[in-house]
């Protein structure tokens, strides 16, 4: 006799039971027969159903292998499925696209756990993947966080990186009352349209990041001192001036500022170094 499947809260497990919102994820997700999709957590399917009959493809990444037995079961009837019993942090994605959407744009489509929905997002975007769009479900809060403008509250280090590499756009909201077990937070689905490139030019990515994550340390200190904290090679003095290059107070915080002006930083900082090197 089948024993009943446990969720895991080690997992981050929260079901969703209600049927319309897999079908809305889907329908605003913009994936068609043309696409492949890499579904992230499957769960017990819910979404996944709502895939199949749309997508060309769909391969679905499951770290729990508990759910092996009802997620077979309830895949059963679509032939355009595969389960692969991993954990995506650990996958290599290039093979894994390479190998199972030869010829197909690639969309991504996930109700993503709370507590590795950063680490996850990042690697589907630093990895340069090709991923036409990446569709997922996040806390309230992180979604919020994500589509935030500069000068607002829930503008941060996030909102700038994750800014770089696509355009984010929430698409609804997703009360908790929708999952089983109930979470504490109310969720929110929000859709990332890649960028074929990024939507400015910065001479050297790695250091625009530590930039972005530098001025996001301490929220409270001005831009100013957290760049001079930071970087251990740059005076205040030295620090107010390179500001003042780019047109910038010495008073201002990193929150007010815009990807553009981040990578105008950057790229002087860069440049103030080349002119120091031997």
């Amino acid at each position: 006799m089948n024993q009943p499947f446990r969720k895991k809260k080690q997992y981050g497990q929260n079901f969703l039971t209600n049927p319309a919102i897999p079908a809305r994820i889907v329908r605003e997700s913009g994936i068609d027969a043309s696409c492949g999709v890499l579904e992230i957590g499957p769960g017990l399917g819910a979404l996944t159903v709502q895939l199949a009959p749309v997508a060309a493809k769909v391969v679905a990444v499951e770290i729990d292998r508990d759910l092996q037995s009802p997620l077979t079961e309830r895949l059963r009837p679509f032939g355009n499925v595969k389960v692969l019993w991993q954990d995506v942090l650990q996958t290599d994605l290039k093979a894994l696209l390479a190998e199972e959407f030869p010829g197909l744009d690639v969309c991504v489509c996930a109700n993503l756990p709370y507590y590795i929905t950063t680490p996850i997002l990042m690697k589907l975007l630093e990895g340069r993947y090709g991923f036409r769009s990446i569709t997922v479900m996040v806390q309230k809060e992180f979604a919020e966080r994500l589509c935030a403008v500069p000068g607002s509250e829930n503008c941060g280090a996030v909102t700038l990186s994750v800014g770089y590499y696509a355009k984010v756009r929430r698409l609804f909201a997703v009360p908790a009352g929708c999952f089983s077990p109930r979470p504490k937070v109310d969720s929110a689905v929000i859709r990332l349209d890649v960028y074929a490139s990024p939507p400015v030019a910065v001479r050297e990515e790695s250091l625009l990041f530590e930039v972005i994550k530098a001025s996001f340390l301490q929220r409270r200190k001005t831009l100013s001192n957290s760049l001079c904290a930071y970087f251990p090679s740059l005076s205040k003095a030295e620090t107010v001036q390179l500001l003042a290059d780019c047109g910038l107070p010495p008073e201002i915080r990193g929150e007010a500022l815009s990807l553009e002006k981040f990578a105008e930083i950057s790229d002087a900082l860069l440049l103030k170094r080349e002119k120091e090197s031997p």
